[in-house]
């Protein structure tokens, strides 16, 4: 039986254990630790509720772990990385169990839940990163030649999910220096996640979600400090502060929505409606559902419709005992979603909602009509402005045109 005990990371000097995760004949288990359940702290209430005695994991059709652990595993690149790596090593990527995989990363999660024992003890020293490098190797990795950059690229940005290419840095703004950012930190670096352009990106990817991310800030919406990062050979990467680490090396437990739900992110099937009861329900807190309307208005109105259900997530900070919050809007860019229609549909409708469609949603949410006509408002005012945002952004003209034609 392969077992793995699972620990609540709150900073480098503290570690609670929160269960043992075990799998035997391709079927996992859980079991929450005696200690953890007295302190009475939900990690995933809705699918994974804390409760003594053996919890057998039996939505299959979901995936092999629990949606609490999936938040663990990278998507995309992250999963890329892992299986050029195990192919490296010898070992087929289909014969390696999900547990294998969450001890292959350890400590190296995103959010607060790390696995233990971890299958390697690498070096997590932060070292000093070229970002031109490395996104020219991202570049490579996608093409099979992963032999000599492999090592450094799962060093910098093994964990990160999503599909473009990606690395986790650590940031000192005063100095303007790059780590490497998978460990923990040395002072005055900050945790930052960089991304490349993947080779269907067109070199405008970084300027455009940079430009994205000021006019979400003009917007209303709750956004993590972003900013382009520039090289010598003029490459400009969009960046932005992750908001599962605070200062000194402290993690916050970081849940999607759609594995809060146990809905797969890959198949489209949510609606804003079942974000804004979620939202209801996990944070007890109206604030946050009316941010969850003011995201839903940006990305109808925005025509970002790859809002699918793990571009949504909520934070527990379990130092601040301040219980669940809606985390801040993320992956935010002018996409088309599956078939050109929005990931997650808006009161049903998915290729041309409204603002009608959006006001639908507002009083079973508990929102005033005013107050949400109000909402949508401010958004579009900000919408409008794109063309001096993407400026600002210093994105080229003929992207800053494409889009505006489509706002």
């Amino acid at each position: 039986m392969r077992r793995l005990e699972v620990r609540f990371s709150l900073d480098p000097e503290q570690e609670i254990p929160v269960g043992i995760l075990a799998e035997r004949q391709r079927r996992v288990y859980f079991q929450y630790d005696a200690a953890w359940l007295a302190r009475r702290i939900e990690l995933s209430p809705f699918t994974l509720p804390a409760r003594p005695g053996l919890i057998a994991h039996t939505d299959r059709a979901f995936g092999p772990l629990p949606g609490l652990f999936d938040d663990s595993l990278p998507d995309g690149w992250g999963l890329l990385l892992m299986d050029r790596h195990l192919r490296q090593v010898g070992v087929e990527p289909a014969t390696v169990s999900a547990l294998d995989r969450l001890a292959y990363l350890g400590t190296r999660t995103m959010g607060a839940l790390t696995y233990h024992p971890p299958t390697e003890k690498d070096d997590l020293t932060p070292a000093l990163l070229e970002l031109h490098d490395l996104a020219r190797h991202a570049l490579d990795v996608h093409a099979g030649q992963a032999a000599e950059v492999l090592p450094r690229l799962l060093k910098a940005g093994g964990s990160p999910g999503g599909a473009r290419p990606k690395v986790l840095v650590g940031f000192n703004p005063e100095k303007g220096t790059i780590l490497s950012g998978e460990g923990d930190l040395p002072d005055g670096f900050e945790h930052w996640l960089v991304k490349f352009a993947a080779k269907t990106d067109e070199g405008d990817s970084g300027p455009v979600e940079h430009a994205y991310s000021l006019m979400a800030r003009a917007a209303g919406l709750d956004m993590p400090e972003t900013r382009l990062f520039e090289t010598s050979e003029g490459d400009r990467f969009f960046g932005v502060k992750r908001f599962d680490r605070a200062a000194g090396n402290r993690r916050l437990h970081l849940h999607s929505f759609g594995n809060l739900i146990h809905a797969d992110f890959r198949v489209p099937g949510c609606d804003y409606a079942d974000l804004l009861k979620a939202t209801g329900i996990l944070t007890r807190n109206h604030q946050d559902v009316l941010r969850v309307f003011r995201l839903m208005a940006f990305n109808v109105l925005a025509h970002n419709r790859d809002d699918h259900a793990k571009n949504f997530s909520y934070l527990l900070d379990l130092a601040a005992e301040t219980g669940w919050a809606l985390g801040p809007a993320y992956d935010l860019t002018f996409a088309d979603g599956p078939g050109g229609e929005h990931s997650t549909t808006v009161a049903g409708e998915g290729k041309e909602p409204t603002e009608e469609h959006m006001l639908r949603l507002a009083e079973p949410a508990g929102i005033r009509a005013r107050t949400a006509r109000a909402i949508i408002g401010e958004v579009r005012r900000a919408v409008s402005g794109w063309p001096e945002l993407a400026d600002q952004a210093r994105v080229p003209a003929a992207a800053r045109d494409r889009i505006a034609a489509r706002l």
